[in-house]
């Protein structure tokens, strides 16, 4: 079977999440890496909900560098724990929120958003109008001016009421930039879901709205939580297990992608919603997970954040590509080639595979060197290769294009790199640890230091796009 260049391109695409639950082909891309991560992290994360307390609220933590394979593997555990029974509502964070600039409601408003428009899509499920919530969000539409409110109604964006004699209700809602919706009191969460998604979005694209937003929504953001639990969360919990669903769970994707600029007092934004805030992300009344910036797990109140949410972050490390000793990792190493090989072969066995390894590459080595200058960070050698085809304009891709993007890629990285850094740099590849000042989660958070684990033990060691760089070798 003759390798299709283009399929093959597009299979490389770095910014594409697997969706493995719904995709056959995805399935066949998935690479399994827990056997040299450290632990069966997924596993941990599911089982803390399906058997350890599956009846109870709980809230969890992944943490990992950005580009690591989070999004794939959250949307493995999405699989798993719908295949056992539970309702999964799943979002990227970042489709709702400006990364640079969050508040607690803001995401608290984006969660009901997103469980409202998933409970409401399940036709055996109906839950009673959220008068207390749809009151809070009038507010904040009134507040900025972009829906008319009704004060006989008291629901979010209607305009001319009707009544019929069985108590029901019928409106028209108009939405500056959808138009008019049609809406009745079964379609509450309808409302809700809409609402909040013209209010956020309005937020999102102006400062000065969300400035104005927060004013409203801080000082009722108890109330806010109370409303979410009381009139969506609990009441779609005791539906959704009326109809044999063991429990709901909300994963939100993303949020370790917050930036860490410190808010208008100073306080860093990362620290601020998971330590400040902490109590309230875990205080829905529902299983949750949320991803963590990673470089929480360096700062001083990292203890506190523990506190916060009873547990500690799970972590997913990097692919080792060398052990701590620097000996080659071969089981790593396997499982690389194997990640790019099936991007090219989705349908041959593991073995057929490497015979096909030069319709890819030039030569075997080519492919290793691919492998080791990763350091395992699945989407930069994604990225690499990608870049390699592009560079080769077509296939086997040789060596010599392959450094070609990699000088590249260094030469990139190296202009953010100063002096001081390059000392921390140097020891981090000497002693394979960090400490927890400001300087090394610096590295942590611009991948200059990678870090690895094993089920005896973790380490961390330098990007090794920059072990040939000059300024490193000095």
């Amino acid at each position: 079977m003759r390798l299709d260049l283009h399929k093959f391109f597009q299979a490389t695409n770095p910014g594409r999440t697997l969706f493995v639950e719904n995709s056959e082909e995805d399935q066949k891309y998935y690479i399994d890496f827990a056997s040299v991560r450290g632990g069966q992290v997924i596993e941990d994360l599911r089982d803390n909900i399906t058997i350890w307390a599956p009846d109870d609220p709980t809230c969890q933590l992944l943490t990992g560098h950005i580009g690591c394979g989070k999004s794939t593997e959250l949307l493995r555990l999405k699989a798993e724990l719908e295949l056992v029974g539970f309702h999964v509502v799943y979002f990227e964070s970042s489709q709702d929120l400006e990364m640079g600039d969050v508040d607690v409601g803001d995401i608290l408003l984006a969660i009901a958003r997103r469980v409202s428009e998933s409970i409401n899509s399940l036709e055996d499920i109906k839950l009673a109008e959220p008068k207390g919530l749809k009151n809070i969000l009038a507010g904040a539409a009134k507040l900025l001016g972009e829906i008319e409110l009704s004060a006989e109604a008291k629901v979010l964006g209607l305009g001319q009421v009707s009544a019929s004699s069985e108590g029901n209700f019928s409106a028209e809602v108009g939405v500056p930039g959808i138009g008019k919706l049609t809406a009745s009191k079964e379609d509450g969460l309808s409302l809700i879901a809409t609402g909040i998604g013209k209010i956020t979005a309005k937020a999102k694209a102006s400062p000065d709205l969300r400035n104005k937003l927060r004013g409203y929504l801080e000082p009722r953001t108890n109330g806010i939580l109370e409303a979410i639990n009381s009139e969506l969360l609990e009441p779609a919990r005791k539906k959704l297990k009326q109809h044999h669903k063991k429990g709901l769970v909300v994963i939100v994707d993303n949020l370790d992608k917050v930036d860490s600029t410190p808010k208008s007092w100073g306080r860093p934004q990362q620290e601020y919603l998971f330590v400040d805030r902490g109590e309230q992300l875990r205080g829905l009344n529902c299983h949750l997970v949320y991803t963590m910036p990673l470089a929480l797990r360096f700062s001083n109140d990292f203890g506190t954040l523990i506190q916060r949410f009873i547990v500690r972050p799970q972590v997913l490390p990097m692919v080792p590509v060398r052990w701590r000793d620097g000996s080659e990792c071969s089981e790593g190493m396997r499982l690389l080639r194997q990640m790019v090989l099936a991007r090219a072969f989705p349908d041959y066995e593991q073995q057929q595979r490497l015979s096909k390894i030069t319709e890819v590459f030039d030569i075997p080595e080519t492919l290793d060197r691919l492998c080791r200058v990763s350091g395992g960070h699945v989407r930069n050698l994604l990225r690499l290769l990608n870049d390699s085809i592009k560079k080769e304009r077509g296939l086997p891709i040789s060596g010599r294009s392959l450094e070609a993007v990699i000088r590249e890629y260094r030469d990139e990285r190296i202009l953010a790199i100063d002096h001081e850094e390059w000392v921390l740099l140097r020891q981090v590849a000497q002693h394979k640890k960090v400490a927890g000042d400001h300087g090394y989660q610096t590295l942590i958070r611009s991948m200059f230091v990678y870090e690895y684990r094993t089920s005896e033990e973790s380490w961390f060691d330098i990007n090794p796009i920059l072990a040939d760089a000059k300024e490193f070798n000095l």
